[in-house]
C-alpha cells in the first residue's frame, strides 16, 4: 500500500496554460479518494502527474514517504485504468490479464492461477479466450481493471473508467470496483465528473474547479457542510438555489436576510449568527437545496417565500416546481480562469483556493491565511429568478397558481461573495 502526498503542486503547459494551481492533497494507505469536478478542471492532469506521465512544474509528490518527482513511471508501483480500457487488441483476454506479470517474469503457474482467480472475481471467466474487439464495453473495462489489479500494485489510479458505459452497467461496475478495492486494501485515486459515483464510492472526495482545490472531506462532510458555493452547487442532482441576500441587523435584535421582496430572520442563538453579522450592509450568497423548501398553506407562519408557479417538471420519481418569487439569483462564484498566459509559469497570487479542509487533519494550517480576492464581477446579476422546489411523487400545485414554501433556517448554506462558506467562530 502507498501513501500519496501532493505538496503545493502546480502544472503549467507550454504556452502558459495553468492546469493545476498550487494544490495540496493527501491520500492515506488503503483509502479510496475520488477527484471530482467538471471536464477540464485538472483532475486527469493531476492523476497523470502522480503516474509520472506528466511532469510536475513545481511542488512535490511523495509516494510512501519518498520524494517521487523524478521517479520513472515504472518505478512508482502504480497501475492505471483509463476511460477507454486501452487493451492490446491482438491478445486474448487471458493474454491481456497476464501481460503485466509476464513482463515482470513471474512464475507461469502463479500467473495462470492469478488470471483465473481474477477473472472469476470480475465475472469474465467465460471470455478468457476472446479478443477485446468481441467484448462489450463493460467486459472490456473489467479486463482493463483486471490487468491493473493482477500484479498487485501499491497504488491504483482510475481515470473515469465508467464514463463510456450505460447507466445500468455503471451501477454494476461501480459496486464491483468498490468491493474489489476495499477487499485488496490498495490505495486508490479515482477521477470522475459524476457526483453520484463520487458520493457512493469515496472514503473522501476532493472537489476541483479550474485547477483549484475547492473542498475535501467525507461524502457526508462535503455534501452537508460544503466549504464553497461551487461545491454546494456541483454536488446536486438538481440545480441549487443560489440567492443574493443583504444582511441587516435591525436595532441589533436579530439578523435579517433581505432578499428584496422577501425577508427572513435568523436569531442570535444560531451558531452562525455572529459570523453572518460581520457582513451587515453587504450582500452574501444563500444556498437552498430544492428539498429544503417545503410547500405549505398560504397563511402558515414562520420563514417562507411566496410566488407564482411558472412550470412543473415530471422526473418519474418526483416533481419539481419552478416558483417565480422575484428573488435575485446569482451565478456560482468560480476561481479566476487559468486559461491565460502566465509569467514564467508562476501563479499571480489571486488563484488561491478558498478550501476549508485541505488536509485530512481538518482546517487550513494556521500560517496559511486566505488571500483577499475581489468579488466576482457578475455577483448579484439577475438570472431567471425561479426557486426550484422539490414536490415529491405528487404535485401539490398547478402551473399558474400561487404557492408558499417554508424554509428551515438550519439548512441554509451561507457564503461570502467570493463563494467561501461563512463559518461560526471557533471555540
Amino acid at each position: 500500500m502507498s501513501t500519496v502526498v501532493l505538496d503545493n503542486v502546480t502544472k503549467v503547459y507550454p504556452g502558459g496554460y495553468l492546469a493545476v494551481d498550487r494544490l495540496s492533497l493527501r491520500a492515506d494507505e488503503g483509502e479510496l479518494l475520488v477527484l471530482l469536478g467538471p471536464s477540464g478542471c485538472g483532475k486527469s492532469t493531476l492523476l497523470r502527474m502522480i503516474a509520472g506521465l506528466e511532469e510536475i512544474t513545481s511542488g512535490d509528490l511523495w509516494l510512501s514517504g519518498q520524494l517521487a518527482n523524478d521517479f520513472a513511471p515504472r518505478d512508482r508501483d502504480v497501475a492505471m485504468v483509463f476511460q477507454n480500457g486501452a487493451l492490446y487488441p491482438h491478445r486474448s483476454v487471458r493474454g491481456n490479464l497476464s501481460f503485466p506479470m509476464e513482463i515482470a517474469k513471474s512464475d507461469p503457474n502463479i500467473v495462470r492461477e492469478r488470471v483465473v482467480e481474477l477473472s472469476r472475481a470480475l465475472h469474465i471467466e467465460e471470455t478468457l479466450d476472446r479478443r477485446p474487439g468481441t467484448l462489450s464495453g463493460g467486459q472490456r473495462q473489467r479486463v482493463a481493471m483486471g490487468r491493473a489489479i493482477v500484479r498487485q500494485p501499491s497504488l491504483f489510479l482510475m481515470d473515469e473508467p465508467l464514463s463510456n458505459l450505460d447507466a445500468g452497467m455503471r451501477t454494476e461496475l461501480r459496486m464491483e470496483i468498490s468491493s474489489l478495492v476495499r477487499a485488496m486494501g490498495v490505495t486508490t485515486i479515482y477521477v470522475t465528473h459524476d457526483q453520484v459515483e463520487a458520493l457512493t464510492l469515496a472514503d473522501r472526495i476532493a472537489i476541483m474547479n479550474r485547477g483549484v482545490l475547492q473542498d475535501i472531506g467525507t461524502p457526508a462532510q462535503v455534501y452537508n457542510d460544503p466549504a464553497t458555493a461551487f461545491t454546494a452547487a456541483f454536488l446536486n442532482s438538481q440545480q441549487l438555489n443560489l440567492l443574493a441576500a443583504t444582511v441587516r441587523t435591525p436595532q441589533n435584535q436579530f439578523i435579517m436576510l433581505d432578499f428584496g421582496p422577501h425577508q427572513i430572520t435568523m436569531p442570535w442563538t444560531d451558531p452562525r449568527a455572529y459570523a453572518v453579522s460581520q457582513h451587515t450592509g453587504s450582500q452574501i450568497i444563500v444556498g437552498i437545496r430544492p428539498d429544503g423548501l417545503t410547500p405549505v398553506p398560504e397563511k402558515t407562519e414562520g420563514p417562507s417565500f411566496f410566488g407564482r408557479v411558472r412550470t412543473l417538471e415530471y422526473h418519474g420519481h418526483e416533481w419539481l416546481a419552478y416558483l417565480e418569487a422575484g428573488i435575485p439569483s446569482v451565478a456560482v462564484p468560480e476561481p479566476p480562469d487559468p486559461r491565460r498566459h502566465m509569467n514564467g509559469g508562476a501563479s499571480n497570487g489571486k488563484t488561491r483556493s478558498i478550501v476549508r479542509r485541505l488536509l485530512s487533519g481538518g482546517g487550513p494550517r494556521e500560517e496559511e491565511e486566505e488571500e483577499h480576492v475581489s468579488p466576482p464581477s457578475g455577483f448579484g446579476t439577475h438570472r431567471r429568478a425561479d426557486l426550484i422546489v422539490r414536490l415529491g411523487s405528487r404535485p401539490v400545485w398547478r402551473a399558474g397558481e400561487h404557492g408558499r414554501v417554508a424554509i428551515d433556517i438550519s439548512r441554509l448554506m451561507l457564503f461570502t461573495q467570493n463563494g467561501a462558506r461563512i463559518d461560526p467562530p471557533r471555540r
